[in-house]
């Protein structure tokens, strides 16, 4: 019998709506909600568009790609499981479609983290299989 990993973080849990969103991470591809209405990605996943309230709604490939929007350090973990990673940076990234989106920046000295930063994708395994997105810087500052 083979026993399922222990998160060593927060896992976001899967809906039966953002099942297609956590497949694709076990490819390391990067999916967004786009509503067909109106042509325009959103995040955080929903069912119905936040703009027109159309529930034609669709995931489509991002390219990964964004800016640093906002950025904190965390010196003490904001929440226990995360206990051993700190200084972790915490960032609100805008990706180049458009869309905002919590996450983290790694690799790197978390202190040097700025605003206006180039960042891409990258990914962090979780327990289950999927992979979790973060970023990284792009090299292009």
């Amino acid at each position: 019998m083979s026993e399922q990993a222990k998160p060593t973080r927060f896992e976001p849990p899967v809906t039966d709506f953002t099942t297609p969103f956590w497949d694709a991470t076990r490819e390391l591809r990067l999916l967004l909600p786009w509503c067909r209405s109106c042509e325009q990605p959103f995040w955080f996943p929903r069912e119905t568009c936040p703009r027109d309230l159309s529930p034609d709604i669709e995931w489509r490939p991002a390219g990964g790609g964004g800016v640093v929007h906002a950025v904190s350090v965390m010196p003490k973990p904001g929440n226990p499981i995360m206990a051993g990673r700190e200084p972790y940076v915490v960032a609100l990234i805008e990706l180049d479609e458009g869309v905002r989106l919590m996450s983290t920046v790694v690799g790197g000295d978390p202190w040097s983290v700025s605003v206006g930063d180039r960042v891409v994708v990258g990914w962090e395994p979780l327990s289950d299989g999927r992979q979790l997105y973060v970023f990284e810087s792009d090299g292009a500052g």
